[in-house]
């Protein structure tokens, strides 16, 4: 596989090691079960429901995209998600309350999968990686629904597997060495990282198409 055919891939896997380390995707409700139950293996279970949810999320928008290229011209797609961006950054730096504000709440695993589906569908998460599914599903000149069903899966796979990763590590490294007192004094606003980021995307996806 060229290097061309492996950019697409590393880009996804990039931007999950991103999810993940983005205390706003998970790893602080992560860290917070186990210093409730005052057990390093909660924090290794709680990860699980929150990449689950975070992987439904990506993947609703991307079995939708797969939907709509069957109908849609590639430039009215890429269009489309480009201006979709634009709102859903827009909208991020209006309306910048998205982090969980409530850490002594309890709260079980199916509750962590819904809290992390509705997480990542608030900051656009799915959004940031169509531009880069799009590069791969339109890569063929005529998409044929199960060869780009096929890419939604993997892609989605690459993408929280990376999540899930460096998620786990960073709660581990979180609850073992350094403790949530490292958020009083180091926090790094990760939601305006993330607006320019979706921005950079709608621009990227809006000239392309």
């Amino acid at each position: 596989m060229s290097f061309a055919e492996l950019a697409p891939w590393a880009a996804l896997a990039a931007l999950g090691a991103y999810h993940g380390i983005n205390p706003g995707m998970g790893w602080l409700f992560a860290v917070a079960r186990g210093l409730q139950e005052r057990k390093r293996s909660e924090v290794l279970l709680a990860v699980w429901p929150i990449a689950a949810g975070h992987e439904a999320s990506i993947m609703a928008v991307l079995l939708a995209t797969v939907a709509l290229e069957t109908v849609v011209a590639a430039h009215w797609l890429r269009l489309a998600a480009g201006a979709v961006l634009l709102l859903a950054a827009g909208a991020l730096l209006l309306r910048r309350r998205l982090h969980p504000k409530v850490f002594g709440m309890r709260i079980g695993y199916g509750g962590l999968a819904g809290w992390s589906f509705l997480m990542s569908s608030a900051h656009g998460a799915g959004l940031m990686i169509l531009p880069v599914f799009l590069g791969l599903t339109l890569s063929v000149r005529e998409p044929a629904l199960p060869a780009t069903l096929g890419q939604a899966l993997i892609a989605g796979a690459v993408h929280t597997g990376a999540m899930l990763a460096v998620m786990t590590a960073v709660a581990v490294v979180v609850y073992d060495r350094l403790g949530v007192g490292l958020l009083r004094r180091a926090w790094v606003n990760l939601d305006l990282v993330w607006a320019a980021a979706l921005l950079v995307a709608a621009l990227a996806v809006t000239f392309t198409a």
